[in-house]
Formats: C-alpha cells, structure tokens, sequence
C-alpha cells in the first residue's frame, strides 16, 4: 500500500447491463449490443482512473496569484489526460485572512488531501506548520525568498516535505531599467507592504542598489488598499521621478486603484511582474507567472505520480529577462514606446507590450 498521503482512490466503476427487448435476428442487433458492451467498458476504464487529491489554497485574488492558478489546474488536466490519471483538484481563496487560510488547511487536512499547494509565502508557511510530523507534501508556488522566510534548509536541498517555485526577483536588473530610461533621475519611491515577506529582499537590495549609486530614496507603505492609494498620491506630490515594486500582493491588488495618480503626475511605476503591467504599472518585469504555475503543477505531478521527495526535491527559480509595458500608460505619462523599448534592450531578452486590463486572457 502507499503512504495515506499519496492514497489512489479509485472511482466506483458502474456496469450497466443493457437488455435490448424485441431486437430483430438481423445483424443491426448485434451490432448494437457490441457498441454498448464498448461504450460500457470505455466508461468503466474512465471511472477507474486513479485519482489524486489537491488542496490549492490561493492568498489573494489578484492578477499574478490567479493566473498561477489557472495555470496549475489547466496543467495537471493536461498531465492527467497524458498519464491516464485523474486530479481531482479542491482550491478555496483565503482573502489574506489567517483565520480563514488556516480553516481552509485544516479541511483539506480533515478531507485527506494527497498533497496541499500554498500560493504566496503565508499561505506555504501555514501549510508546513500545520503538516509538520505528517507526510502530506506541500508544494508552494510565488515565494520570493524560501530559504529567507525559513520554509527550507536551502532551495537546492529542501529538507523537508515542502519544495515549490519561487518567484525570486533580481532586484538590479529591475533597477537598472529605471536608469536606462531616465539617466537623471534622483529621486525613487519605494511603494510596498512592510508585512509582505515577497517585499523584504528586494527592497534592501534596492536601497543598497541606490545607496551606492548616491541616489536618493524614499519610503511609502501601505497594509490595505485605501493606506496604498494615500502613499500613491503622496509620491504625487513628492514628484519622484519614478517608483519601484516588488512582487508585493498588497500593492498589486491595489494596483488597479493608483495606476492612474501615477500616470496623471507623469510619474513611472517599475515593478516585479508583468501583472503590475497588465493592471495600469508602466512596466513589469520579472517571472513569467503563467510559466510558474505550470512548472508548480509538473512538480505536483513528479511528487505524487514518480514518487519524487519533495525534501530532495530543489527549489524551481525562474529568470525569463521580460519586460513587460503597458503601452496605454507609456503614452499616458509622455513616453514613446519604440524609444523606451530601445532603451530596455541591452537590458532583457524581451521586451513586450501590454494594454490594461483585470485578468489576462
């Protein structure tokens, strides 16, 4: 037998005998009996596929968080109908409210998941606390800084039940944009959450970034989206000559809200993925959000399809060079496009266009 983590359960396969009263002594009769003994079997084969549970508890509803799941789920479909499995897949949104996020955990737990995923670092966290001394594997998805927020021992050796995908952010290359395509400026915003664990990396890296260019810097925070849309306009009236963003869930669910203060003061907004971009940011650069979500969901399945131990299993981190630009806020604060897009490419491997929306398509 396998591990209570990893137990298949398998459907209950329904044969149905099919009496065909009054048929004839032609061929057609025959005939139909055969196709139902074969639709019955296909049937029976079908509801006898193993299947695996998945408890997927997302942190916030938000444009890079959903489409990881999104994709984690199109992902396991399709690996599914590639391995003759089936995934069965329970996935609930928290709203960044603990006390949900821990009674959502505590279901999956009660309903003997085979494996939890966490999206963001709090969400992870709370899943290795709760299945600390168990063997439910967990597989988190979008944390910044795993060995950081101590979820492992080190991101090529987990050393535990947990491993995942991070998206780590490289501080500098964003930075550097900032400079390619404003050599002169001497003022930056720092906008982000202080209780975000994605934001506390990266925005020492861009202090020590600035501090050693003699760049001047200042610091603008907000825990809800009304404190945030209150720092965007002091930023405003600041006139900084841009603002950078991490991979911050508080300031990406606010994004929608303060997009437009920034491009009515002329003022760009740099930050860590493209779904800052696609919500009104100037320009996301970083993971590819989409790309995350389907290796979060090749992990799951090399964990409960091969076996794979999440302990020895390391750490996925991505670095796709993509800059991402929202081309309606671009011509909003004055910028041209083609000369931003040249500015950008020694930078990345990519640059492309993007236009303000809710979700992506």
């Amino acid at each position: 037998m396998m591990n209570r983590n990893m137990t298949k359960k398998l459907g209950t396969v329904m044969m149905t005998a099919v009496m065909a009263a009054g048929l004839t002594a032609c061929g057609g009769g025959d005939s139909s009996a055969a196709s139902s003994k074969a639709s019955s079997e296909a049937a029976a084969a079908n509801s006898a596929a193993e299947t695996y549970t998945v408890g997927i508890c997302n942190y916030v509803d938000d444009a890079s968080l959903n489409q990881i799941v999104d994709n984690i789920q199109n992902r396991l479909t399709e690996i599914g109908e590639e391995k003759g499995v089936a995934f069965d897949v329970a996935y609930d949104n928290c709203n960044a409210d603990a006390t949900v996020m821990n009674q959502i955990i505590s279901n999956f737990q009660a309903d003997g998941v085979d494996l939890m995923v966490g999206v963001a670092t709090p969400v992870a966290m709370a899943m290795q606390a709760a299945t600390e001394g168990t063997d439910t594997p967990v597989v988190f998805s979008a944390v910044s800084d795993p060995e950081g927020a101590a979820l492992v021992e080190s991101n090529e050796a987990p050393g535990a039940n947990i491993t995942g995908t991070s998206d780590f952010l490289d501080t500098a290359a964003v930075m550097n944009l900032i400079f390619a395509q404003d050599p002169e400026a001497d003022l930056i915003a720092l906008l982000y959450d202080a209780g975000q664990d994605s934001s506390t990396a990266p925005i020492k890296a861009a202090k020590e970034y600035l501090d050693e260019k003699g760049i001047a810097y200042k610091e603008y925070t907000g825990t809800t989206t009304d404190e945030v849309q209150m720092a965007a306009k002091s930023i405003a009236a600041d006139k900084c000559d841009a603002v950078f963003t991490p991979t911050d869930n508080t300031i990406m669910t606010a994004e929608l809200s303060i997009y437009e203060t920034f491009t009515e003061a002329g003022i760009p907004h740099y930050t860590g993925a493209d779904s800052f971009a696609l919500n009104g940011a100037f320009l996301g650069y970083g993971v590819d959000y989409a790309n995350l979500g389907v290796e979060t969901a090749n992990m799951i399945a090399e964990i409960l399809l091969e076996g794979a131990d999440p302990a020895t299993l390391s750490v996925m981190t991505f670095d796709n060079g993509t800059a991402t630009v929202n081309t309606e806020t671009c011509d909003a604060i004055g910028l041209d496009f083609e000369t931003v897009k040249a500015a950008f490419e020694p930078f990345c491997t990519k640059v492309q266009e993007i236009t303000t929306a809710e979700s992506f398509e």
